[in-house]
């Protein structure tokens, strides 16, 4: 029985490497993602997640040297007119930074702020049009009494509803892509856990692709939990495995993978242990 082919990935990838001057960040990473799919980005701190997840955006420094292919939907993003590539950015391709209190401008109020990322991409849609699209996004990551807090700035708000705020604005468009990079390190676990589930629910009412990035395995486990998806690993810059969630934790290939996930507790680690070095 002939095999049905596998359509074209949302996002691609291929030899990606990025360097600023003599350091080299990204080292030829090559990943692929599908719609509806997640893929977990994980490593310690300089690894070069967040650079390549900036080089997707094209939000990179000019002084970044930028060599490989980064498609989406067919589409080098890398040979784009910096016009064309503002129209993809923000309508079909959106992120949400790790910060949500410098992400926002602390002196607008939320509701414009999100009412702007729908005017730059829909400018023919009324002021009540685009309130409307507003509401509805602040209804849907859960945000309290949305009607009355639009004017409200965003010191007004906890750090998990400034979140929250930030992934209304990444979705109010309905990007195809949703990049997320680390969206949950200045969180406390309770809010950290609203956030991980707000985030799978969204993606399956949408049908969202997602880059989650995080140094977090147990985090990431949490969002790339359906079968599908996998985590890529990355150390110094370079791609050292990849597997779907499942198998990677159950048994993981390099030893780097096999020293993230030692270094993390469990309600089972002997406490009279070091936990393993990186």
């Amino acid at each position: 029985m002939p095999q049905i082919p596998r359509p074209t990935p949302i996002l691609e990838i291929e030899n990606l490497t990025i360097r600023f001057g003599q350091h080299l960040a990204v080292d030829n990473l090559s990943f692929t993602l599908h719609q509806g799919e997640t893929l977990g980005l994980v490593g310690e701190s300089g690894s070069g997640k967040s650079a390549t997840s900036l080089a997707i955006l094209r939000l990179l420094p000019d002084t970044a040297q930028i060599t490989g292919h980064i498609r989406f939907n067919g589409q080098n993003l890398l040979t784009l007119s910096p016009e064309a590539m503002r129209r993809h950015r923000g309508r079909e391709i959106a992120m949400i930074f790790q910060e949500p209190m410098t992400a926002l401008n602390p002196v607008m109020p939320i509701g414009r702020q999100i009412a702007e990322a729908v005017a730059i991409h829909h400018p023919e849609l009324s002021r009540k049009a685009i309130q409307s699209k507003v509401l509805e996004a602040m209804h849907q990551v859960a945000l309290p009494d949305p009607e009355r807090r639009l004017t409200d700035y965003p010191h007004q708000f906890s750090g998990g509803q400034r979140q929250r705020i930030l992934i209304a604005m990444a979705l109010v468009n309905r990007p195809a892509l949703l990049i997320a990079d680390e969206p949950t390190t200045a969180l406390d676990v309770t809010v950290q856990a609203q956030i991980i589930a707000l985030l799978r629910d969204l993606r399956t009412q949408h049908n969202l692709s997602m880059l989650f990035i995080s140094h977090d395995l147990a985090v990431v486990a949490q969002v790339a939990d359906q079968p599908a998806d996998r985590i890529a690993v990355m150390q110094r810059g370079k791609l050292v495995e990849q597997a779907p969630t499942h198998d990677l934790f159950h048994a993981p290939q390099h030893p780097y993978t096999r020293s993230l996930l030692a270094a993390a507790p469990t309600m089972q680690t002997d406490r009279t242990r070091p936990l393993a070095q990186l």
